[in-house]
């Protein structure tokens, strides 16, 4: 027997996901907003991010936060559905945004305890400057780490 989604249901909803609402709302105002699935489907948040830098083709984004099934144990997904960015260093197939090397651990990577839907959203945000100064320079900004790519089925989550 399955136990249900992490985040309880529409009448009974989950005392994580009650927080994750209050943080993001208190961090981003109306700027995400939370859409509850229909049966089968990710819990996830959408909305529009102005990129305020000079030259770039279209300034609003709209980011998708998913939260996956075994959340919080593995982090929120992001994805940049509008306009079509896509980088072949820091983004997987299916159009996740790389946002973190799993090797730093709870220190600097996702950790389940304290890592939120806002920590996942900041984390896109700064993707989203990291990509476009990429772009202008050739170079990515921070640290990287050149890691194998894994081939494992993915569903298409950039689709709202």
């Amino acid at each position: 027997m399955s136990k249900g989604p992490w985040w309880g249901t529409k009448e009974r909803v989950s005392n994580r996901l009650r927080l994750e609402v209050e943080l993001m709302r208190a961090t981003f105002a109306d700027t995400f907003q939370l859409v509850v699935p229909k049966k089968n489907e990710e819990l996830y948040w959408v909305g529009d991010i102005e990129v305020n830098l000079k030259g770039i083709p279209q300034r609003v984004h709209t980011v998708k936060i998913v939260y996956v099934e075994d959340y919080p144990n593995r982090p929120a997904e992001a994805y940049v559905i509008k306009p079509n960015v896509y980088s072949e260093k820091h983004q997987f197939e299916d159009g996740q945004l790389c946002l973190f090397n799993p090797r730093d651990g709870v220190t600097y990577g996702w950790n389940p305890s304290t890592s939120t839907a806002v920590t996942v959203a900041g984390w896109a945000i700064q993707w989203l400057y990291a990509y476009y100064t990429w772009r202008a320079t050739g170079t990515w900004p921070g640290i990287e780490e050149n890691m194998k790519a894994t081939k494992t089925p993915t569903r298409d989550r950039r689709r709202t």
